[in-house]
């Protein structure tokens, strides 16, 4: 056992450790008293943005090639998952800019990339990423949104729905058909802008949580683009989509962990303060026995993601089923350890004073956003490893 203080399987990195206490010291301080005022209030958190970019990490994972910080997969899941832990909506910030940019990272050429990465890593926008529409969620391939060429641009017409960050992004990245007979291989990606001529957005949703990132629908009227404006080649939009969110669904993985074990730590403070019947309520085996199971759901939830985070960043075979696997186990655990949390603090627990509230409003959406989990198990189905 001599080499043991070496073994460094299934520990993070140094480097990964201080980027944690980095970014955790970052959200406690800037981020978290901001929280709850941003979810009531239903507003952008602006002292969010203004603190991560400050820091260089609202878009982390940008390369170094384009002036981002070039952070590997994990590192962009500990980013998320700490500020996740103190405010969901804030954690979209970094997550929706990966999920946005990533398809031109994956399939853009090397003018897209310059003239959008840069803009990018230095925070003088942010990008969204618009697949889903009214008749097209699960079924994605199912679009209506449609691009025709028109010499050297390429005009766009369609609504999408469900658009995160929409109205305060700078970018898009918009998928539309640009051959109708061929399915899933007659749809193109391509990066609007928010100043095109055409673009407008719709009121935001009234939402059970995350409250603080706007969700509005997008309306394409017109929009005329450049022709190279496209993300790879014609007809290879869909299978970039998907490609894309083989690497993203451990981003809202990473967000179900962090809301998870910010409700954990809250209610495992609390139970250690209330007394009836003359002791803290820890020292009942009932309570111990919740908070041991939801620390374990937790933890297991944690290995699989950092484990899907190692192989999106080596872009493994199996990538496909851990991604899915991960951000189904984990906001299905994030779900259940929330509720438990809400359950610990009693009356307290149903009230806006606390925020374990909140937190169990938040987890919600990690179960149905970038591919509900039933759509997760046929995924993972499909991919067995």
């Amino acid at each position: 056992m001599a080499g043991a203080p070496d073994f460094d399987l299934y520990r993070l990195s140094e480097e990964h450790t201080m980027l944690r206490e980095t970014v955790r010291a970052l959200a406690e301080a800037k981020i978290a008293p901001h929280a709850a005022a941003v979810d009531e209030e239903a507003r952008f958190p602006q002292e969010a943005l203004d603190a991560l970019t400050a820091a260089d990490l609202h878009a982390v994972h940008v390369p170094e090639s384009y002036g981002g910080a070039g952070a590997d997969a994990l590192a962009t899941v500990l980013v998320i998952e700490e500020v996740a832990r103190v405010c969901a909506s804030s954690s979209l910030i970094p997550a929706v800019n990966k999920l946005g940019s990533l398809p031109v990272v994956l399939s853009g050429s090397e003018e897209l990339k310059k003239k959008y990465l840069g803009p990018l890593a230095k925070g003088d926008g942010m990008f969204s990423y618009c697949l889903s529409e009214p008749d097209a969620g699960s079924d994605a391939a199912g679009m209506k949104t449609k691009a025709v060429r028109d010499g050297d641009f390429w005009v766009l017409n369609g609504v999408k729905r469900w658009i995160t960050n929409a109205g305060v992004s700078e970018y898009y990245t918009v998928m539309a058909v640009t051959d109708p007979e061929k399915r899933s291989k007659g749809i193109s990606a391509f990066v609007v802008e928010k100043g095109d001529e055409g673009v407008s957005f719709g009121a935001p949703e009234k939402k059970l949580g995350i409250k603080g990132s706007p969700t509005r629908e997008v309306y394409f009227d017109n929009v005329r683009i450049p022709a190279d404006r496209m993300i790879g080649e014609e007809g290879t939009g869909f299978a970039t989509a998907m490609k894309t969110l083989d690497h993203t669904r451990i981003t809202i993985a990473a967000q179900a962990l962090g809301i998870a074990q910010g409700a954990l730590d809250y209610a495992k403070g609390y139970v250690q303060e209330r007394k009836q019947f003359g002791k803290p309520i820890g020292d009942f085996q009932g309570v111990q026995f919740m908070l041991a199971d939801m620390a374990m759901k937790l933890e297991a939830a944690r290995q699989l993601t950092y484990a899907a985070a190692a192989k999106s960043e080596r872009v493994e075979n199996d990538l496909t089923f851990f991604g899915a696997a991960a951000k189904c186990y984990a906001s299905d655990a994030a779900m259940e350890i929330t509720t438990d949390a809400v359950q610990l603090l009693g009356g307290y627990g149903y009230t806006r004073d606390y925020p374990v509230e909140r937190m169990m409003r938040d987890a919600k959406i990690t179960q149905i956003y970038e591919g509900t989990n039933q759509v997760q198990r046929i995924v993972m189905a499909r991919n067995l490893p």
